[in-house]
């Protein structure tokens, strides 16, 4: 069962490469969130019962609730529903992230060990890739700030890897994972504003 949400988790990123709309990107964001409580839920039933509650909440309140809700309000306060027409074209983006996820296959069996999950750490990898390649080739804020929470989510699921091993890593993970989304979300909130549309136009 776990090896089909990670499947699916590995689909949405894929995903975020052909999306036009913003509020596409939001809705897999929420599944997103969904999907990590259900392989937490799945891969740590052996962790105590008060962690896994507390990483069962992080993962469904936090990332498949409260984020989405966040950014479309957002987004709405943006006044911008497309992907900027100067980002790079779908089918490039696309074909980048076939390459992202064979690079993130190649170097998870680099670094195989019986210490680490090489299917997490290679999810975790290709979450990574995904996030930056959403920076890098995107001129909208808001598409930056979701690379950013991609990125997040590819910090808890590298604890994930590691996770059977040392449990307090996923702790730490999630805290950091809670924190930094906190801060970054508040950041663009704060700082957006109507028809804000590019990065060059945020200032003080």
């Amino acid at each position: 069962m776990v090896i089909y949400l990670v499947v699916l988790f590995a689909i949405t990123l894929i995903y975020f490469a052909s999306a036009e709309r913003l509020i596409i990107y939001v809705r897999l964001v929420a599944i997103q969130g969904l999907l990590l409580c259900g392989i937490a839920i799945l891969e740590l039933s052996e962790i105590n019962t008060a962690n896994l509650l507390f990483i069962a909440a992080e993962t469904l309140a936090f990332k498949a609730i409260l984020i989405p809700v966040m950014l479309k309000r957002i987004i709405g306060k943006s006044g911008v529903t497309k992907v900027h027409r100067q980002a790079m074209p779908g089918f490039y983006l696309l074909l980048f992230s076939v390459l992202a996820l064979i690079s993130s296959i190649i170097l998870a069996f680099s670094l195989k060990n019986q210490f680490i999950n090489t299917l997490f750490m290679t999810i975790a990898l290709f979450c990574l890739f995904t996030g930056l390649l959403l920076i890098v080739t995107h001129r909208l804020i808001i598409s930056h700030l979701i690379g950013f929470l991609i990125m997040e989510n590819a910090v808890f699921i590298f604890s994930l890897a590691v996770g059977n091993e040392m449990p307090m890593l996923i702790n730490v993970g999630i805290l950091l994972d809670i924190f930094v989304g906190v801060l970054v979300l508040a950041f663009f909130g704060m700082r957006l504003r109507p028809n804000t549309n590019e990065l060059t136009m945020l200032k003080d």
